[in-house]
């Protein structure tokens, strides 16, 4: 697999899963790599030729189990070595995305496997995402969104819908972070911006925009 491949992969795989149930579009995955769409078509092409994803006619691409297990395993390395950079080279979360881009590259299955175990084997990324298992397997947590929540309704903050670093370096200088326990104090009529007690000891006024990214078990 080259890594233009893996990106291929990796990138349908999230797309399909923002839209569960319909195939991914050209025009789509051009966007997300930020690339011209006959390029795309060329990758697609080449990527259905080794069985990796199959077309149907105007429903867009689906990944195949071959194709789904190896996209699965890029996304895995990224998120561990998101974990190690956080964890063991004291990275900030809005820091690791895209030295990670690199790291999931590489091409060891022992490196993967003893890195998973010094970590102690992490279930989820610094910013909430779980992390696959060696076999593709996947726990998601139940999650709800922070503007889904009814006043006086309270919860954890468990994982972020927008990974950026403009909006992390946001929660940031808000103060919410993975963990925090969070309240609902008042949804103001005017912009639907949320008051939040958060962690019982101080008050945050958020806009609605950021609620709509926020994760609450």
């Amino acid at each position: 697999m080259t890594i233009t491949e893996e990106n291929y992969l990796k990138t349908i795989y999230k797309l399909a899963e923002a839209e569960p149930g319909q195939g991914v579009s050209t025009n789509r995955i051009a966007a997300a790599l930020a690339t011209r769409a006959a390029s795309v078509t060329d990758m697609l092409r080449r990527l259905a030729e080794k069985g990796l994803l199959a077309y149907e006619k105007y429903r867009g691409v689906r990944l195949t189990p071959e194709g789904q297990r190896l996209a699965l395993l890029t996304v895995r390395k990224h998120r561990l070595w998101e974990v190690f950079l956080v964890q063991q080279l004291g990275f900030s979360w809005d820091e690791v995305h895209e030295v990670a881009e690199e790291l999931e590259h590489v091409q060891s299955p022992l490196l993967m496997q003893r890195l998973d175990a010094f970590l102690n084997y992490p279930t989820l990324d610094p910013h909430g995402d779980p992390i696959p298992a060696e076999d593709g397997a996947m726990r998601r947590p139940l999650h709800r969104l922070l503007t889904d929540l009814s006043l006086d309704e309270c919860g954890t903050l468990a994982a972020l819908k927008d990974t950026s670093a403009p909006f992390l370096q946001y929660l940031d200088k808000v103060g919410l972070h993975l963990g925090a326990q969070v309240r609902i104090l008042a949804k103001v009529a005017f912009d639907n911006s949320l008051e939040l007690r958060v962690n019982r000891d101080r008050m945050v006024l958020i806009s609605a925009e950021a609620g709509k990214n926020l994760y609450i078990i």
